[in-house]
Formats: C-alpha cells, structure tokens, sequence
C-alpha cells in the first residue's frame, strides 16, 4: 500500500475505477473514466464517462452531490481535463463545486490536459494528489493511453487453435475450432475494440460479417441498444480484390478498406459506391506497411485494434512489431499434421530468429483455453 494514501484513499479510489470499467465498451474514443465523491467518511456522488460527447465522469459525480461536494475528496481514475472540448473542463467544475481534495489515478497523456488539470486545481487551492492504484488505471485505457503516448492505437491479435497447433483443415474447413464461450468471449473483444483487421483473404474465404452480434444487455455498461457501437471494419486488401457485394458492406458500421498505391481507380470506386472508404497506403515486399497502416488508424482516434485474421497477416503482424497482445484460444482436440497452422512466418531459419512471448494470462473459457502473450523484442543474440 502507497503510505502516502489511507486505506480510505484506495478503497475509494477502487470504486473509482469499477465505475470507469462500465464504460469499457461504449466510451470509444474517450477514455474510461470513473469519478467518486467522498465527504465525511460518505459517498456523496459517482459517476462515469458513458459516451463521448456526454458529461465526464466528473460532472456526473457532481451533479448527483449537488451541495454536499462543497469541502468533498474527489477520486478520479484520471486527471481532470483542463480544456473545452466537446464539453466544459472537469477541473474547472470541481473548483467552482468547492471540492477541496482530488486525488487522480494518473496524469493524462493527452497534450491538451498533461497535467495541466492538476496545476488548474492546484493553483486554485485544491488539494491534489496523483498516483493511486495507478497501474490498475493504466490497464482500463491501453488503447487511449498508447494513442497518446505514441500515435498508435493497442493492438491485440486473436487466433484459435487445436491442441496441436492447426486452425483449419487442408480444405480450410474451420467452424468451429473453438467452442461457444470462447466466440461469445470474441464478441465482447470486438466489442471493446474501436477497429477489426483482417485480410482481404479471409473475407474471399470466408465473407465474415466481423460486427458485434451481442445484445445490449449481455454487455455491462450497455444501458440501452443506442450505446452498442460497432468497430470500424478494416481489411487490407493491396490490389482491391475485395467484392463489391462482401456480406460486411451491407452492414451497418463503416468499412475502412486499405489498399496499395497502384490499386485500380475503376475498383476503388465501385467499392466506394458501395459505401466503403478506401485508403491507399505504401507497400513493402508487396503488403501494406503494417506501422504505417496502425499510424493511420491512430491519426484517426483508434485506440484499441483486434486483428482477426488466417496465418499470413496474423504472422505479419508479429513479424512487423506491431501486436501488443497475442490472444490464442485453445481447444482440446486434434486435427493432425496435415492441417493448416497457426501463423505463417517466413524467413525463419535459426533458432535465434524466433518470435518469443511471454505469458500474461491462462484461463479457462468454456471447454476452451484462453492464453494471452506479450510478444517480446526480438535479438539476433537471443
């Protein structure tokens, strides 16, 4: 325990993050963020950030003090922000509500607050203090945060196996590997995710729809079907093979098609007719630059990406540096030597040139194993 902080402070400031967690799937591209307001030993108010363009965590908490948050701690999971955007600035409304404490999780990267709402608040004779449960904090916003820091969103690449290593037979006959928990545990990953990746090969395959399939009331946070919010569809796809009548442009969400420079014009219109939106990007070895393909889709206010792909992308991927977390299920069964495997990874020949992960999580999903990995940098004297 942080000595700096009572054993209060933490159990508040854990409140203050369950809060922020409801918004997990509907704050998208703002962060999560929870807000509890204590006076007296009392909670007084809370609140969360529901929607971008909706009231902050903040405002919500204050709102529902009304007068007792005069002389209150506010407990945010992250910094109050200190400029006007689509809504007024949090720190200046619990200045003007008189609370005399804020105690933030963590400063936000963003470069229109970066600690500019705790100087606010300081200057204005609050009492502040930063750092509670902060690493908790982080592990809410991996995608915000990255964005952020970096300019890219967090990108998580998913993938099911058997036992043996195989994701579908030497036909290509693949539904279903894994079991019905385990997919319904894909749609709450697509449904946090502002963006879906995939490949123009897995959608000539397999014409996936790549939406969220789940109803409201099966995601917490989701109070009614309006917050549901759709992942923007991205499939690379170089030389635009993509059809004009692919199952996922009649859908409802939008459709980010990525191809290369010298793509047909005549392709790209019919597909924009259909209601796409192409974006050309430069090739290298004859495949879209994966990091320049994650700069765009930062650029754009993507925070978190799930690459749902067959072997060739998913190892590209790995290749390219660009996943953040590995996500494999495992199913408890064989297909034998013959079938396809789990990711392609060209140009491997020694020992030393492999893809190293390290374990972050296993557990149980279903009849299924779900194993998340941090892949780690990789050294020619590894």
């Amino acid at each position: 325990m942080n000595s700096a902080y009572s054993a209060d402070d933490h159990r508040f400031m854990a409140q203050a993050l369950r809060l922020a967690e409801r918004g997990l799937y509907t704050t998208d591209p703002n962060p999560r963020v929870g807000c509890v307001l204590v006076r007296d030993g009392k909670v007084v108010g809370e609140g969360w950030h529901r929607r971008a363009g909706e009231p902050h965590a903040e405002r919500i908490a204050l709102a529902a003090a009304g007068e007792a948050a005069r002389g209150a701690t506010a407990y945010v999971t992250l910094e109050p922000c200190a400029h006007h955007g689509r809504t007024p600035p949090c720190a200046q409304g619990l200045i003007d509500a008189g609370v005399s404490r804020v105690v933030a999780a963590m400063t936000d990267p963003n470069p229109l607050v970066a600690g500019g709402g705790l100087e606010m608040l300081h200057d204005a004779g609050v009492i502040t203090g930063v750092g509670l449960l902060a690493d908790d904090a982080e592990r809410l916003n991996p995608g915000f945060l990255q964005r952020m820091r970096h300019g890219r969103p967090y990108v998580r690449c998913k993938l099911g196996m058997s036992l043996d290593g195989r994701t579908a037979m030497a036909s290509g006959e693949s539904q279903w590997i894994t079991g019905i928990d385990a997919r319904l545990d894909v749609q709450r990953l697509r449904a946090r995710s502002s963006a879906v990746v995939t490949g123009v090969g897995s959608v000539l395959a397999d014409d996936p729809s790549l939406n969220v399939r789940l109803a409201s009331e099966q995601l917490p946070g989701v109070d009614t079907p309006d917050y549901l919010r759709q992942p923007l569809r991205v499939v690379l796809d170089t030389r635009l093979r993509m059809p004009p009548r692919a199952r996922m442009l009649s859908l409802s969400g939008e459709t980010l098609i990525v191809c290369g420079e010298a793509a047909p014009a005549e392709t790209e219109a019919e597909l924009r007719a259909m209601g796409a939106e192409v974006l050309r990007l430069p090739q290298l070895g004859g495949r879209i630059e994966l990091p320049r393909l994650m700069q765009a889709l930062g650029a754009r206010g993507i925070n978190e990406v799930l690459i749902e792909s067959g072997p060739t992308l998913a190892g590209s991927a790995l290749l390219a540096g660009v996943v953040d977390v590995l996500i494999v299920y495992l199913a408890p069964h064989l297909l034998g030597h013959a079938a396809r495997g789990l990711v392609n990874l060209p140009g491997l020949e020694r020992l030393s040139e492999r893809v190293q992960l390290a374990f972050l999580d296993v557990r149980r999903v279903g009849a299924d194993l779900r194993i998340d990995l941090a892949p780690l940098l990789r050294s020619e004297n590894a």
